[in-house]
């Protein structure tokens, strides 16, 4: 076990000592209705949400994604190329709407996996010369949360069991596989297009609006998906959910895992090809406004360029 101290993105402005752990280590924590603290946690709520626990909020409120992250999420930017995350939704004083001050949580056996993980955050690390990330842990230390101050020691392994959090780990885990191999891939890879962010969005939060999509002629006439497939995702929310992490993979990072109907690759190379000579044309008659010169010496280079590129052709 280590004792490293480290600094971490943590919420509140409140006095956290935050302790790396390893998963065989040793807490005392505990929490219950009738501890002095009840509830001290859920009125200053800062919770980030996955893709699951828009199912699990789904399951639990009886609404539809959209209606879900209407009235129960804001979003929020998770980093510089605005990749798009979603917060649970607070009162103006920060309380979480599904906090009740006699019961507590009111969806208890749906709460989020931050939820459930409290008061230790998780962290996935990968070395650059392993294959897989490793699993670490966190112990938040809160001045309100008075949890860590019962006598009862516990594992993580332990806790994470008693909380629920193996299923929502093992759905949760390619999701953040995504957000770390965005991530890890750096500034050099640039920004995705709005486009792409907008289906990260969707495919990520608003899984039944994602559904309609997929299965809508458009994309079928893109992608070729076996009729047995669609009928899975018709009905399967997690389905459903796998498969918008598949398509994210191949859009962003270009792994092909779902087949392409016939000249749809050569068809997208055409349209590009015309995007980008607008694109093109555009620059140069706004470079002309400017520099007149400068948009000429532009035009004669992509013509040169053209002409080079149609003798080595002839040449071959």
């Amino acid at each position: 076990m280590s004792n490293d101290t480290g600094k971490f993105d943590l919420p509140h402005d409140s006095n956290i000592i935050p302790t790396i752990l390893e998963p065989d280590a040793e807490i005392k924590f505990n929490c219950y209705k009738g501890i002095s603290c009840y509830n001290a946690c859920c009125k200053q709520a800062d919770i980030t949400l996955t893709p699951y626990d828009v199912l699990r909020l789904k399951q639990a409120t009886g609404k539809d994604s959209s209606a879900v992250l209407k009235e129960h999420t804001v979003p929020f930017t998770m980093d510089a190329d605005g990749v798009p995350g979603i917060k649970l939704r607070t009162t103006n004083e920060g309380a979480c709407l599904f906090m009740d001050e006699e019961i507590g949580c009111t969806i208890y056996e749906n709460r989020p996996t931050a939820c459930r993980y409290y008061p230790l955050g998780n962290l996935a690390m990968k070395k650059a010369d392993e294959g897989h990330e490793q699993q670490h842990f966190i112990l938040v230390k809160e001045d309100h949360c008075k949890g860590h101050e019962e006598d009862r020691p516990i594992k993580i392994l332990d806790y994470r069991a008693e909380q629920g959090i193996e299923d929502y780990d093992g759905h949760n885990k390619e999701y953040f596989q995504l957000i770390l191999k965005k991530k890890s891939m750096g500034p050099g890879v640039g920004k995705p297009p709005e486009l792409s962010l907008q289906l990260f969005f969707m495919a990520c939060f608003d899984q039944d609006r994602f559904r309609r999509f997929i299965l809508s002629d458009s994309f079928k006439n893109t992608y070729d998906l076996e009729q047995d497939f669609e009928d899975k995702i018709q009905q399967d929310d997690i389905a459903c959910m796998y498969f918008g992490f598949r398509l994210l993979r191949q859009v962003l990072f270009g792994e092909l895992s779902i087949k392409e109907q016939d000249g749809v690759y050569q068809r997208r190379l055409e349209e590009r090809k015309e995007i980008i000579e607008l694109r093109r044309q555009a620059e140069i008659t706004k470079i002309k406004a400017k520099d007149p010169y400068q948009a000429y010496k532009m035009e004669v280079e992509e013509e040169s360029a053209k002409n080079t590129s149609e003798a080595d052709k002839n040449s071959d």
